[in-house]
């Protein structure tokens, strides 16, 4: 497969452009869809079409969560990997992206890896506003790519030279992490040199790296990761493999170590390449010393995808009589996709009564969570998906004989088991004791009318401190695929001219006057982003504007007057003067404080002025007879 890939990469340098340049690619737009087929998850992301597999370079910027995946466009199958890329400002929505990283545009195999937002420019790469997003790819060496408008597109350090060299056998998957002790940079990488294992190296500027150590373990088998969490009041590493085994150690800013003979596992099922759970990263660079991590579902497929991202944890170090522990429970936005809730409490219930509460309830999509005192049970649980006949998709069983959740050890604490539960079109994630136990699996949950019932079940007698059932609506409902990167969380609407989606974002065209508008809205701020006018007389940034753009501020490029302009209906309210380039890109900054209104154009001031008439209203985009294209539109 490796040398099928390499000669379809070479084959497609012709097609798709020269390196560091981004094509119009046959792979984005993808094929429509409406994110419905049977077994597609509705709260787990998968890919708009094609193969998925490693979670590569999770990470945080400016309010904007990236995932990048390795990714196969052109089949269900592995073959010739892309990086796909979709965002999230919520973790739990996300929009599909174009490509980030090509074979053709960019040089290497582009295998997984993970990256940071280099926020003190150590590297020096930085240019504009932006601050350089760092990634690492690469097999039998590590290249490096680097993204100047936060996180789209990328181009290759150095014409791809390998910043670290290759060892004397196979080596993969490189992840980059702060250490704040040592004040430097480190770099864990798998390679197979006398037996599985990670090599250590350090840079102070990510692009220069010296090998520091390595460590040895048989467990320790590709797509490792390196974090640093908290516990009791001190700071420990936890060094993970492909399969979620990990230890907990100390990293001294060259090597690693740890007393623990034998690893533990993050997720407690049967975990490989291509299982339920594979292949996790955390993400970089989030605020207040979160951890959140993600990984690959290999077992979830239909007629235009393959594979789904798990649905995001927050993990935690927590001490217990054998030693911290890695728990990991879901991100608390999923309150976000609550539709409904209905509950139930303090019920003493044996097997007949357990089997009549849920009876008249039905639920596709959905969260459930229970704390059940079980001193008197043999075991209870869950059949999801139940219908009249008997029939149950999928059963998840506490033993309190033995304190097993679904095989996972899960002691009862004083008497009671706590378990919470996502039901999905294709997924079901277990969580028990707040995230002691933790599964993931793919489920072909039967999504037809009839099928959609709840059971609980009881073997002896339980009681019911609490029970609650959330439907969850879908992350894909009234959200289409959209190549504009905005931190501007209102839905966005065309309301006048054709409006379309590109490579390089979202594309206005009009005879007249045509605008883009966000129904998030605001009076004082800092609105920026970029403005390309491909053809025709302007493009412009609009804000303040109300829903029909009937009253708004505009400020635009004007290729004909050869101006910058603000202006609202009824009045050019300043201009200055620039010989306007059709096909160039321009960054734009407008800072509105009650009547004044500042607007700089790629870091110079072009524009200072006051007007009284809009004290507030939503923010938009603006096309005048012609084609413009705009990008990383931001509010601050």
């Amino acid at each position: 497969m490796i040398v099928k890939s390499v000669m379809l990469a070479l084959t497609l340098v012709g097609v798709l452009g020269v390196q560091g340049s981004t094509g119009d690619c046959p792979e984005f737009p993808y094929q429509p869809t409406n994110y419905q087929e049977d077994n597609r998850g509705q709260f787990h992301f998968s890919s708009r079409g094609g193969w998925m597999n490693d979670v590569n370079a999770p990470l945080y910027y400016r309010g904007v969560y990236h995932l990048y995946y390795q990714h196969n466009p052109h089949g269900l199958a592995w073959d010739t990997m892309h990086w796909g890329h979709p965002t999230s400002t919520d973790l739990v929505h996300w929009r599909q992206k174009p490509i980030a990283l090509e074979p053709g545009v960019h040089p290497g195999d582009l295998w997984s890896g993970g990256g940071v937002v280099d926020t003190g420019n150590v590297t020096g790469l930085k240019t504009g506003d932006d601050d350089p997003i760092v990634v690492y790819s690469g097999t039998d060496g590590v290249t490096v790519f680097y993204s100047l408008d936060g996180g789209n597109t990328f181009k290759s350090f150095d014409n791809g030279r390998k910043v670290v060299k290759p060892p004397a056998k196979t080596s993969r998957d490189p992840k980059v992490f702060w250490d704040p002790d040592s004040r430097r940079w480190g770099m864990v990488v798998w390679s197979d040199q006398d037996g599985n294992g990670v090599d250590f190296y350090t840079s102070t500027n990510l692009l220069d790296w010296s090998f520091a150590s390595r460590y040895q373990g048989d467990w320790l088998f590709e797509c490792p990761d390196m974090v640093r969490m908290p516990l009791d009041g001190a700071s420990h590493w936890v060094l993970s493999a492909g399969s979620g085994e990990y230890v907990v150690g100390d990293f001294d800013g060259t090597t690693f170590k740890t007393s623990w003979p034998t690893p533990q596992k993050i997720n407690q099922i049967d975990t490989y390449a291509g299982s339920d759970y594979y292949a996790a990263l955390t993400f970089a660079n989030l605020p207040a010393n979160r951890v959140v991590s993600m990984a690959w579902q290999g077992g979830n497929h239909g007629s235009t995808w393959t594979g789904n991202a798990s649905f995001p944890v927050e993990e935690r170090l927590k001490s217990t009589p054998s030693g911290p522990r890695v728990l990991s429970t879901p991100v608390p936005e999923i309150a976000s996709l609550r539709t409904s809730t209905q509950s139930w409490k303090n019920l003493t219930l044996d097997s007949a009564a357990a089997r009549r509460l849920l009876a008249g309830v039905t639920a596709d999509t959905y969260e459930l969570d229970a704390v059940v005192d079980v001193r008197q049970a043999k075991q209870f649980g869950f059949r999801l998906h139940t219908s009249p006949d008997g029939w149950f998709d999928k059963d998840v069983v506490y033993d309190a004989s033995n304190g097993l959740l679904d095989g996972a050890v899960m002691p009862a604490h004083d008497g009671k088991v706590k378990l919470r539960l996502l039901v999905d079109r294709g997924q079901l994630d277990v969580f028990g004791n707040d995230g002691e136990v933790y599964q993931s699996h793919n489920v072909n949950f039967d999504s037809l009318p009839g099928g959609d019932g709840v059971e609980l079940f009881v073997d002896g007698r339980i009681q019911l401190e609490s029970l609650r059932l959330h439907e969850l609506g879908s992350i894909w409902k009234n959200r289409s695929e959209s190549t504009l990167s905005t931190n501007i969380a209102g839905l966005w609407y065309p309301a006048s001219g054709t409006w379309s989606d590109v490579a390089g974002g979202k594309q206005g065209e009009s005879s007249g006057d045509a605008f883009y508008l966000s129904k998030a809205s605001g009076a004082d701020f800092t609105y920026e982003g970029d403005v390309k006018l491909a053809s025709g007389t302007a493009a412009a940034l609009t804000f303040r504007a109300n829903k029909d753009a009937s009253k708004h501020y505009t400020v635009n490029l004007d290729a004909d007057a050869g101006v910058v302009k603000l202006w609202r209906p009824g009045r050019d309210i300043a201009t200055s003067p620039l010989t306007v380039e059709r096909g160039r890109t321009y960054h734009f900054k407008v800072v509105a404080q009650g009547p004044s209104l500042k607007v700089s154009l790629d870091g110079k001031q072009a524009i200072d002025a006051t007007d009284t008439e809009q004290s507030a209203g939503q923010f938009g985009v603006n096309v005048f007879r012609g084609t413009g294209v705009f990008q990383n539109l931001r509010i601050s």
